[in-house]
């Protein structure tokens, strides 16, 4: 099973195919993906697929959308898990 930190390694990799302009040394797990990175609803979508894909899961139809790095995090963890 993967840590924590080996997750949010791998969705740093996700966030910058999303977001290339972003400094992945600036990335915590409190970072905000809206206001942070920018995030909109059309990159979010992205995000969510690139995660699922990744990660190998689904994310349930309605999931509300996450507000930080973590939350995704800790989500990953449990799906895998």
């Amino acid at each position: 099973m993967m840590s924590r930190e080996e997750v949010f390694e791998s969705l740093k990799e996700v966030l910058h195919i999303i977001r290339p302009n972003t400094e992945l040394s600036t990335i915590t797990f409190d970072t905000e993906l809206v206001r942070d990175l920018g995030i909109d609803s059309l990159s979010m979508m992205l995000l969510s697929l690139a995660v699922e894909e990744k990660f190998k899961f689904r994310f349930p139809d309605g999931q509300a959308p996450f507000r930080t790095a973590g939350e995704v995090c800790d989500f990953v963890l449990k799906a895998i898990s």
